[in-house]
């Protein structure tokens, strides 16, 4: 690292900071103002706000916006040097244009380093204080609405279904289970009443009918009250919206490999959200490589167009990341390909421009 390699990084880490806190306080301004109603109506203190909400919701964006706000930052603190012919100036000192580049491979890897380890563990922690803080204070779906005809699947071969489901009261009522092997059921129970035991971690059933299915033999018979343990919990009854988004990375591979255990359909999103946490940090090179190298050159509409083409550019990416996660969970899409399809291109952009830059 010579005092030319420290020059750019410097720049490219106090860039990049300086812009991330300027778009961090416009976020949060934008927020309040479409929130400031339900903090009111809930009588919710400053300290509340702060706490409760805030702490989680600036990681939440600031890490969903990473690798926008590292590629204008590269490309705005690299077009000033390309301005002011510092670039020219190192070029025509024997530097190559790729030993030029050193610099920013470093930052770059550093900020990915950086956003990958949070992916992992610390914005899922945010969001789930921000999701907790939205379910109860901004959102009007409550956990108390009773669900109608909630029907699960709790491993490859049962089923089990409520004709309703109080959260409130860990109950509900007409409930059935239903174990399939192929194409023939093998057993039936029906309960008129369920309801959740939390000292024994089971659940308490009324008024039972269970019947036993062995190709032509059937075995029926009825119980008063009985218990029964099954891999179903109540907070697992209740729906909660971008669940995967609150959970650390080895939790969410605990919640798909269970879920996958079940049979359980829909799992893409979950995947979508897994592979995510990994591909916007290479974004992050990608995109500072991008970046450094459209603003190296010395242009006539300077830093503004600089800039202008680096938000077309992120638009871009935008637009085709939404377009293959959508065809991941819709359409199933490999979401391995889903997440990683801008990369490829994005990549082989870099390696275009690099290929055509001046050396």
């Amino acid at each position: 690292m010579t005092k030319i390699d420290w020059y750019i990084l410097r720049k490219f880490i106090g860039t990049f900071i300086y812009s991330l806190m300027v778009l961090l306080i416009i976020s949060v301004v934008i927020d309040i103002t479409e929130k400031v109603d339900d903090f009111m109506n809930n009588n919710l203190s400053l300290r509340t706000i702060v706490v409760d909400y805030y702490f989680g919701f600036i990681p939440h964006i600031a890490a969903l916006l990473f690798p926008l706000f590292i590629f204008i930052s590269v490309i705005f603190f690299t077009s000033k040097m390309a301005y002011r012919t510092e670039i020219i100036a190192i070029l025509t000192a024997g530097v190559s244009f790729r030993r030029f580049m050193r610099p920013y491979v470093i930052g770059a890897l550093l900020f990915g380093g950086i956003l990958w380890m949070g992916n992992r563990w610390v914005v899922p922690n945010a969001n789930r204080i921000r999701t907790a803080f939205e379910n109860t204070y901004i959102r009007s779906r409550g956990v108390g609405q009773t669900q109608y005809d909630r029907t699960t699947r709790i491993d490859s071969f049962t089923y089990v279904t409520f004709a309703t489901y109080d959260p409130n009261y860990k109950s509900g009522s007409g409930f059935v289970m239903e174990k399939v092997e192929g194409l023939d059921m093998t057993f039936k129970l029906r309960a008129d009443r369920i309801l959740w035991d939390s000292v024994s971690s089971s659940w308490k059933l009324d008024y039972v009918s269970m019947r036993r299915i062995d190709h032509l033999h059937e075995t029926w018979w009825n119980k008063q009250d009985t218990v029964l343990k099954m891999a179903l919990t109540p907070k697992e009854l209740v729906e909660e919206r971008n669940i995967q988004e609150a959970m650390t990375t080895p939790e969410l591979d605990r919640f798909i490999a269970r879920e996958e255990l079940r049979g359980a359909e829909g799992l893409n999103i979950y995947y979508v959200e897994k592979y995510r946490r990994t591909s916007s940090a290479a974004a992050v090179v990608i995109l500072s490589l991008i970046g450094a190298i459209i603003a190296s050159r010395k242009i006539r509409g300077g830093s503004g167009l600089h800039l202008a083409l680096g938000i077309v550019i992120s638009a871009s990416y935008i637009i085709f990341l939404q377009f293959s996660t959508v065809f991941s969970t819709k359409a199933n899409l490999d979401p391995l390909l889903a997440v990683w399809i801008p990369n490829f291109i994005f990549g082989g952009l870099a390696i275009w421009l690099y290929m055509r830059a001046p050396k």
